[in-house]
């Protein structure tokens, strides 16, 4: 996560974990789950060598509007992260064209080695908030996501 770890870690996965165990989204083992991947990330395990890069922010499929010139991106929540995040965005929402999509980026800025494998740990953040806000399958994606990186 380009040293983004402890910004993920105290930012992201903590203030969403506690947030929903307050809610009762999330019960004392999953809040246990989440602290543990919050541990894992402030630790840099995850982090790349990459710096940080300005992202959309809100890259799902419904803010690529397709023209017959290609593709322009809508609404954005520009802020500084790691750039594969934006693209973890498009494939946990299900853009069209999405192989399209990150060959030519990868082409234009070829992504590091392990990419594919960080695509979940860059999806737990939205997860998280879709967790907390909407509940139901989005709590059991979230808690599996940061699982698997804990």
């Amino acid at each position: 996560m380009a040293g983004l770890g402890p910004f993920a870690a105290e930012a992201r996965v903590r203030p969403l974990a506690r947030l929903g165990h307050d809610r009762g989204v999330f019960d004392t083992d999953a809040l246990a789950l989440l602290e543990r991947l919050a541990d894992t990330l402030a630790a840099g395990t995850h982090d790349t060598d990459e710096p940080p890069a300005r992202l959309h922010g809100d890259l799902w499929s419904g803010n690529v509007v397709w023209t017959r010139e290609g593709a322009v991106l809508i609404d954005p929540a520009a802020h500084g992260g790691h750039r594969e995040a934006d693209l973890a965005m498009l494939d946990l929402f299900g853009a069209p064209e999405l192989d399209r999509v990150l060959a030519a980026y990868d082409e234009a800025a070829p992504l590091a080695d392990g990419w594919r494998d960080r695509v979940l740990l860059h999806q737990v953040h939205p997860l998280l908030v879709h967790a907390v806000l909407f509940g139901g399958s989005y709590v059991r994606q979230a808690l599996d996501a940061a699982a698997r990186f804990a």
